[in-house]
């Protein structure tokens, strides 16, 4: 096969026309970059205009100034108090034990029930104590039997000697026979009280009135007694009182420093105030009337103890109160609704509205309650004015408008 050659008239013919296909293609590049041109114009002309005539229109109107209700604090002079937890205690308590042994025959109490003084609550088998009781009254008819032979033993040895027919002698030992057998006769009477107490005792009675505990022995259990605590006894059940009943607490040295200057160093004597459900009602009264004679030097703190009436039996010893004793002299102070204190971490703080109208927090430093309102004892201005409602609308710094309000005490809330 022959080779294939172009010659140069071929070779010039396809450069010409390549030429005038590059030439061609020009016009429409510069078409399609001139409508691109054209359309982002329009585009931004578009754009701009929309942003000229967002900025002609008027802007949203601003949000309404919050309105909040504002007072000044009130003043009042306030007896200063202070508060501490307590714990009931019962002011008698017993172990109510086995004083003789035997059989446990009966039970005559329900367990936690209340028990009044002498009332009947074990029974000890009192057959045994009974035979004794009768074998020492036996013992005592027969020294009365015998005294008064010897008795008239002596009277006949007295006239014998009075004729001359008995001896000096002879009377000494009938007089002696007789005081024997009168110390015979008193020997049987203490028997017989010494039976008597066993039988006593088998019967176990309440020896005060409140409530007894579980019984810790069942009806045929074999108890151990002993009248002196010689030997080991049988614990039967536990007793405490109720009415009245004793409140425990511990004072720091500056409450007692405080309770001092108060009563000017007297004998404790001063009502408390005592809450049972911690919700702030102070509505139980006792007397403080025991506080101890030295300060524990490990705490720092010194006991002190208060008796508080129990007429419906419902306090119950080991149960916990809050009680409020009164310390230091009566002395001005502001008071703010409860509500208006804001905690704030381990601050307290009342929001204030300034004469601009601005909001302004203050730090303050409150103690407790008094009719219902909280007591600030510094932080607070007299003249400044306190938000006491409205405060979910308000934070530091913002703008309010403050109507005026009042702040009015509850004269059955709670003191301190």
């Amino acid at each position: 096969m022959d080779n294939v050659s172009l010659s140069d008239q071929d070779i010039a013919e396809r450069t010409r026309v390549a030429d005038d296909g590059r030439l061609a293609g020009r016009p429409r590049r510069r078409w399609r970059a001139l409508s691109v041109f054209v359309v982002l114009a329009i585009l931004a002309a578009l754009g701009g205009e929309r942003f000229w005539r967002a900025r002609e229109q008027p802007g949203a109107p601003p949000p309404p100034v919050p309105q909040v209700t504002v007072s000044r604090p009130l003043q009042q002079t306030v007896q200063a108090t202070t508060r501490f937890l307590g714990q009931f205690s019962a002011v008698d308590s017993v172990e109510l034990r086995a004083q003789v042994g035997g059989t446990l025959s009966s039970i005559a109490f329900q367990d936690g029930q209340i028990v009044h003084k002498g009332d009947l609550l074990f029974v000890i088998d009192p057959r045994p104590f009974q035979i004794r009781l009768d074998q020492a009254v036996a013992q005592f008819q027969t020294a009365q039997a015998k005294e008064a032979l010897s008795e008239a033993e002596l009277w006949r040895a007295q006239q014998l000697k009075r004729t001359e027919f008995g001896t000096a002698e002879n009377v000494d030992t009938r007089a002696a026979d007789q005081r024997s057998q009168q110390a015979a006769i008193d020997t049987a009477k203490a028997a017989i009280k010494d039976a008597q107490l066993d039988l006593e005792f088998s019967r176990v009675t309440a020896p005060f009135s409140g409530r007894i505990g579980a019984h810790l022995v069942s009806i045929g259990s074999l108890v151990s007694g002993s009248r002196g605590g010689t030997s080991p006894t049988t614990l039967l059940a536990t007793i405490v009182s109720l009415d009245p009943i004793y409140i425990d607490f511990d004072m720091s040295e500056a409450d007692y420093l405080a309770w001092q200057q108060t009563n000017h160093g007297t004998a404790p004597h001063a009502d408390v105030a005592i809450s049972l459900d911690g919700d702030g009602h102070f509505d139980r009264h006792g007397t403080l009337d025991f506080i101890d004679n030295a300060v524990n030097r490990s705490s720092g703190t010194i006991h002190a103890r208060a008796t508080v009436p129990n007429p419906d039996l419902s306090l119950t010893p080991g149960q916990f109160a809050r009680l409020r004793v009164s310390l230091g002299k009566p002395a001005p102070a502001l008071l703010v609704p409860a509500a208006a204190v804001v905690p704030d971490q381990s601050r307290q703080v009342v929001m204030t509205v300034a004469p601009d109208g601005s909001v302004v927090p203050k730090v303050v430093e409150t103690g407790g309650l008094h009719g219902g309102l909280r007591i600030v004892r510094g932080g607070l201005a007299a003249d400044d004015r306190v938000v006491v409602d409205g405060l979910v609308r308000v934070r530091p710094g913002i703008k309010v408008a403050a109507v005026d309000g009042a702040i009015k005490p509850d004269p059955a809330g709670d003191t301190q």
